[in-house]
């Protein structure tokens, strides 16, 4: 009998000792894999005698997607293993297996998954609520944060990209994911035009290519530019300098200029 096969006798057979939360659960976890790890855990959670430390437990889609955005950050979707993504997440590689197929579809899982997460923290950002031209400048200081704090995500893109964005070509959500920054610079340009800030006419995807392409390479480059430059660009000064350089340079670039 096939996997989903064995999944539908189990839920034919369990689905009355579960709560109605579960049931709804299930429904939306036939969409997409990250659903189904939610609700597995979710169903094995309410069976007695699971222990946490159980590998065949079913972890959240948070924890098994962050071992394995880890993993491949540190060695690149070449010298990643399942095993190692597997015992990182506490589960059997079996598991991933069942959900994802390969690693490619995990590998594609985890790209979705950190762009989803950048994507929400800019939407927290609440730009609305300030000037335009101040709100931008808090957009341009959290993309560079952001990059800063969180190498694993330079290294999965970069690694992507390396890969000619081949997993990126199949995902369903990944443009309806990033959609909003461009949305979001957009009307955050529209308020500066009104208010005489911002100059008329800008592009938000190339606005927002020009900051995030500032900071990533930056980041992205920091070892190599640092020797061949003879210059520590590393530090936690440098990187001050180089924060406070780039949101001047962004703003200026804007702003209205008078003739």
């Amino acid at each position: 009998m096939s996997g989903q096969a064995l999944q539908r006798t189990w839920w034919t057979e369990k689905s009355r000792l579960l709560p109605r939360e579960h049931v709804a659960r299930y429904k939306l976890s036939q969409q997409n894999p990250t659903a189904q790890l939610i609700f597995m855990s979710a169903a094995q959670a309410s069976r007695p005698g699971r222990k946490k430390s159980d590998p065949n437990r079913a972890p959240s889609s948070e924890v098994l997607l962050e071992a394995a955005g880890e993993v491949f950050a540190e060695r690149g979707l070449e010298g990643a293993r399942v095993d190692d993504i597997a015992r990182r997440a506490g589960v059997n590689k079996q598991l991933v297996y069942h959900y994802f197929e390969n690693k490619d579809g995990l590998y594609a899982a985890v790209l979705e998954h950190v762009y989803s997460r950048i994507r929400q923290r800019e939407q927290e950002l609440d730009l609305s609520r300030f000037p335009a031209e101040e709100a931008m400048r808090r957009l341009i200081e959290f993309s560079f944060d952001y990059l800063a704090e969180h190498p694993d995500f330079v290294s999965l893109v970069a690694d992507e990209n390396a890969h000619g964005g081949r997993h990126l070509q199949g995902s369903s959500r990944v443009e309806a994911v990033n959609r909003p920054i461009v949305d979001l610079i957009g009307e955050t340009l529209t308020r500066g035009e009104a208010d005489g800030v911002f100059r008329k006419g800008l592009d938000p995807l190339h606005v927002y290519l020009s900051i995030a392409g500032m900071a990533f390479f930056y980041f992205a480059n920091s070892h190599t530019l640092s020797r061949i430059f003879n210059r520590e660009l590393r530090s936690p000064e440098a990187v001050a300098e180089r924060r406070a350089h780039l949101t001047d340079f962004a703003l200026n670039a804007i702003r209205s200029r008078s003739v």
